[in-house]
């Protein structure tokens, strides 16, 4: 049976939850992972690895309009699986659906909407009259309500799901590959040339409400011995500009996911600092569950799920508190033990909860009964 995973911009690092739903079902099943590419080049964290990916290039409207044919045509699967309720993902599906007649499952890990809403209400109504952007707010404004037509959905956190209903699925990660066992934290510490600072690491996209600023600061606040280790940085944007001029930091641009955990290994601490913003109220970091399954110490805040994934295995701290985030780095850093331990409560928890084997338990009975339905043979 195979199964098309489809995500809205295979150029954005939103293809990371495509690509971990396709890691999940590609033991059992043939799994493409199919979208449009909005940019020049493939996500640079799926390059090079074992999925296959099928992108076609494509822009704006009306351009975009004669790429949907070419696009509707690649999703031939048996199952649809679409990552995020937008025009250029849940949409195609959609369309694909009608074509051939398959199962469809809708799967949301962000209130997509809700980016949008920054800004005040000026800057929403610029963002509803840009139509030609195939992604911008009209159109994700249509496509969520038109969620209730999936044949099945998945959901990231309960704040989604109290909102649309579905299977809790949160992100995970493959705990039995990710041994901490089997990483040297040299390979980190001599890729971001460290010598014997103690390092506090964010790992991903660096965006405002990551909350990378207040954690910039706070490390900035405990001396010369500590690190600010940013990986996974676009080194051409403005503030990672601003960033990478201060003596405490260091920036690695992206990286292929599976160097992820080589560079996990060498954090002292990880920290998750995400902010109360409208992009948070219903998001919960993929890159909490990096740390977890690596068994490091983790310092986040309390935002969505984030303190119930945390419960008894992180440090919570208020979003946005510069003082509390340092103080409670510092207790770890000064406090070897402690944050072993707490690491290692993590990694069980991950590997209980959060795992690729908890997951596929949800996943596959969902995915077979879809296709029991239709009749589609295994």
């Amino acid at each position: 049976m195979k199964i098309s995973v489809l995500g809205f911009d295979l150029s954005d690092n939103a293809t990371g939850r495509a690509d971990l739903l396709a890691r999940l079902l590609a033991p059992r099943y043939e799994v493409e992972v199919v979208g449009p590419q909005f940019g020049p080049d493939l996500w640079r964290p799926v390059q090079g690895g074992r999925l296959v990916h099928r992108a076609v290039r494509a822009g704006r409207y009306p351009g975009f309009a004669a790429r949907v044919p070419e696009l509707v045509s690649l999703i031939d699967g048996d199952v649809i699986v679409a990552s995020k309720p937008r025009s250029t993902s849940y949409g195609l599906g959609l369309l694909a659906r009608r074509r051939r007649r398959r199962p469809l499952v809708l799967d949301i890990d962000d209130w997509e909407l809700w980016f949008f809403y920054r800004g005040g209400a000026w800057g929403r109504v610029g963002r509803a009259l840009n139509l030609a952007n195939p992604n911008g707010l009209a159109w994700t404004w249509l496509v969520e309500r038109l969620a209730p037509r999936a044949d099945a959905l998945t959901v990231a956190s309960r704040f989604l799901q109290a909102r649309f209903g579905g299977t809790l699925l949160p992100h995970v990660r493959d705990t039995d590959a990710w041994d901490p066992a089997r990483y040297d934290p040299a390979f980190g510490r001599a890729a971001l040339g460290l010598g014997a600072e103690k390092v506090v690491m964010f790992l991903g996209t660096p965006r405002a409400h990551k909350g990378v600023d207040d954690l910039v600061e706070a490390v900035g606040r405990l001396g010369p011995s500590v690190v600010a280790a940013l990986v996974g940085a676009n080194p051409a944007s403005p503030a990672v500009r601003r960033w990478r001029d201060l003596p405490h930091v260091r920036v690695v641009s992206e990286i292929p996911f599976d160097d992820v955990p080589r560079y996990l290994a060498a954090a002292d601490v990880v920290a998750v600092p995400q902010r109360a913003t409208t992009d948070t109220v219903g998001q919960v970091p993929a890159k909490l569950f990096d740390a977890m399954a690596l068994a490091r110490p983790i310092v986040s805040t309390a935002v969505s799920m984030i303190p119930e994934v945390l419960d008894g295995c992180g440090r919570i701290v208020a979003p946005g508190d510069v003082g509390a985030l340092a103080a409670a780095i510092r207790q770890l850093l000064d406090h070897p033990a402690e944050a072993r331990a707490l690491g290692e409560a993590a990694r069980r928890r991950c590997a209980e909860r959060y795992s690729f084997t908890a997951a596929r338990a949800l996943l596959f009975p969902l995915i077979d009964g879809l296709a029991r339905s239709q009749r589609i043979p295994a």
